[in-house]
């Protein structure tokens, strides 16, 4: 916690008399002294709820704290996408404004309204609904996708933001780029699953927007079990949307797994599709061919592997404030995960 100018406390990543003065010139209505708190779940930007007087709430977020690579934890791109999609049928937050200006609060930041609702981030959370509402709401997951890959990305303003070709070959590209500035250790498995990888791309078809990672956990759903928000577009980009699919199903553990990369998650109670339901609806609503998903399967072991080495590693450097020992688990996820890569692609002893 950081002592701020009007003497009250304000979490590790905000400046209180930076970002009180921002709301007062950006935000109509809000009323200042403002209060923050830290969201957990969020393993890369981090994310704050603001409140203030008048019982307004809004979403913050900013990156790490520290050092960032490259354009890793780019505010004002995951602002112009959620902006973009503000009159879509792809449900988001309203967003409120981005603030590029490092010296109000160390990073730039972007706020949004706050959205309130359900996260299943565990099979606990999937308590609050029943087996036939978790069902139904294992079918939006895979529905929302296919609206998200259904946008016209020249349509809503997005046409520009990424090369709409050769998508895979650039993810290998920046993620192996990625694990060579932020691992920690020698990991060789990563290495000969990217070789893999990139010496058996499948053919993209049209690019779509690509929310880069698709998950039930970074929707916020509304009582009803309708998904209120989409969240997390931090790594949204233009390219091959089977590349969403494959991640979404490495993330889809089932009861019974021997793995699962988020440990526990909701999808894991009695009501909720499997992954081969998870396949079928999209393929069926999509009219998309899946015959190669196993090879973005791999993809998506590959880059979650390099994306939690990353967190490991700014875990590791205090870009997350003050933690426990617990993140060191991370090395052994990053371990297995890879090795999930390698028996989903098809990696020789």
């Amino acid at each position: 916690m950081a002592e701020q100018a009007n003497g009250a406390e304000a979490p590790e990543g905000i400046n209180r008399a930076g970002v009180e003065s921002w709301f007062e010139s950006n935000v109509p209505g809000a009323k200042s002294p403002l209060e923050f708190s830290r969201i957990s779940g969020g393993r890369s930007n981090l994310t704050f709820e603001v409140t203030d007087q008048a019982d307004g709430a809004w979403a913050l977020r900013r990156p790490p704290l520290g050092k960032r690579l490259g354009s890793a934890h780019d505010m004002g791109r995951e602002h112009r996408v959620i902006a973009a999609l503000q009159d879509t049928p792809v449900p988001v937050p309203p967003v409120v404004g981005l603030c590029e200006e490092d010296e109000v609060n160390g990073a730039p930041f972007y706020v949004m309204d706050w959205v309130r609702g359900p996260i299943l981030r565990s099979a606990e959370d999937a308590d609050a609904f029943g087996e036939a509402e978790r069902g139904a709401i294992g079918e939006r997951v895979v529905d929302t996708l296919v609206t998200i890959h259904d946008l016209d990305p020249d349509q809503v303003g997005l046409g520009e933001l990424g090369k709409k070709q050769d998508y895979v070959q650039r993810q290998l590209h920046r993620w192996q780029g990625q694990w060579e500035k932020s691992k920690t250790r020698e990991l060789p498995v990563v290495e000969q699953v990217h070789d893999q990888l990139a010496a058996r791309v499948p053919e993209q078809g049209p690019a779509t927007i690509v929310h880069g990672d698709y998950r039930l956990d970074n929707m916020i759903l509304a009582d009803s079990g309708e998904v209120a928000a989409v969240v997390d577009w931090e790594l949204c980009t233009l390219g091959d949307p089977l590349a969403d699919v494959g991640l979404l199903l490495v993330y889809w553990s089932e009861q019974g797994d021997e793995f699962m990369p988020l440990l526990a998650p909701a999808t894991i109670a009695p009501g909720f599709i499997g992954r081969d339901e998870v396949r079928s609806r999209y393929a069926e609503r999509s009219g998309r061919d899946l015959s190669e998903i196993d090879f973005y399967v791999a993809l998506g072991y590959w880059k979650l592997a390099v994306i939690l080495e990353g967190v490991y590693a700014r875990y590791a450097s205090g870009q997350y404030g003050e933690t426990d020992e617990g993140f060191e688990e991370f090395a052994k996820v990053v371990e297995r995960l890879g090795e999930a890569a390698g028996e989903a692609v098809g990696r020789p002893d």
